[in-house]
């Protein structure tokens, strides 16, 4: 076990113990934050693409108190993709069922079709919808843009 001394001897320059604690207690406080935000966007100040930045925001702050690899161990590449094209894919899904459906595009009230609910509660769901797809790629094309413009696009070692 090391102590606090042996971990002070072995820290690069600009490592702070303080500076990692902080970010280690609002980082979960910052994403759970930006989901509030999203969830809450279709009838309240904020929306998909606030929530999103709020998130990206937690895991470029992550990268700067750690390191990029620290941040890349918490969301991979591969994940960070995965989830940007799940949120263009919701996004996309809702207008086009929109229209395939009858209506016009983003026309939420169209989705009665589908599933029989009243339309204006569709039109709450389906914006609902549309911001979490919006969050969803806001969040992961900031943190890619961040990844690669931190790390010239090596992603071995960022700032």
């Amino acid at each position: 076990m090391k102590t606090v001394q042996d971990r002070a001897e072995n820290r690069r320059l600009g490592e702070s113990l303080i500076i990692e604690m902080s970010v280690r207690i609002m980082v979960p406080f910052i994403q759970l934050f930006g989901l509030y935000v999203i969830v809450h966007g279709h009838y309240s100040p904020g929306g998909g693409f606030q929530g999103g930045v709020i998130l990206g925001a937690s895991f470029i702050l992550l990268a700067l108190a750690f390191d990029l690899p620290t941040t890349m161990e918490r969301m991979s590449e591969r994940c960070n993709a995965l989830i940007a094209n799940i949120g263009v894919l919701i996004f996309t899904g809702v207008a086009a069922l929109c229209t395939i459906v009858g209506g016009y595009l983003l026309d939420y009230s169209a989705l009665a079709a589908v599933i029989p609910m009243d339309p204006i509660e569709w039109r709450s769901f389906g914006i609902f919808l549309v911001e979490v797809g919006v969050g969803l790629g806001v969040m992961s094309i900031m943190v890619s843009l961040f990844w690669d413009i931190s790390s010239a696009g090596d992603m071995d070692e960022g700032l």
